[in-house]
């Protein structure tokens, strides 16, 4: 049989692909032994002599089955695991990932005024602090820090106000006190006159 190596790293070389891509047509072997030049081999491609052989198809339709099974939690129990647990899922990245979303949480509260600068701060060390697992006990907390604050607001409001009124009573009073008092020495000092 005649050797076609040549013909071979030819055709691969005009084919642009590695040579066990190239098919060489076992009925044509006369025609293609006697190409000895890139031209003779683009020529026998034209004709259909020398093909570029398909990519072989390397199937991903099972890995994304056992994917979506890990989705729902298989094979992944203790016997499939190798790294230990804070290799598999490092709690540094944990912890950023949630202080990423309780100051992003505190940032938009304080551009939306449903906090002041005030809380904000005291909330941004809390939750530096490790006082708040999740958004929603933090938000349960500013709720309740608000409740409390318009509370004591309100609170501090009616303290002033009985405080005023108690004031105003107290000297109405001593007015009144005083009244009585120039009153009686008013009259003490027409009774002495006559006296005298």
């Amino acid at each position: 049989m005649v050797s076609l190596k040549l013909q071979k790293r030819l055709a691969a070389s005009v084919l642009g692909c590695g040579k066990r891509k190239v098919w060489l047509d076992p009925n044509e072997v006369g025609d293609i032994s006697m190409a000895n030049s890139r031209a003779n081999i683009r020529r026998l491609v034209k004709d259909g002599y020398v093909i570029r052989k398909p990519v072989v198809v390397h199937s991903r339709a099972r890995v994304r089955l056992n994917d979506a099974a890990k989705r729902k939690g298989r094979h992944m129990g203790h016997g499939k695991r190798k790294g230990t647990r804070d290799a598999r899922m490092p709690q540094k990245v944990i912890w950023m990932r949630r202080m990423r979303v309780l100051r992003h949480m505190l940032r938009k509260y304080r551009e939306q005024s449903k906090i002041d600068r005030h809380m904000y701060h005291e909330l941004y060390l809390r939750c530096k602090g490790n006082v708040f697992k999740n958004k929603r006990v933090l938000m349960e907390y500013i709720h309740q820090a608000k409740v409390e604050k318009t509370r004591d607001e309100n609170l501090d409001a009616q303290y002033e106000a009985r405080r005023l009124k108690n004031r105003a009573l107290r000297e109405r009073k001593a007015a009144r006190l005083e009244e009585k008092r120039t009153g009686v020495a008013g009259e003490e000092k027409p009774a002495a006159e006559k006296k005298e």
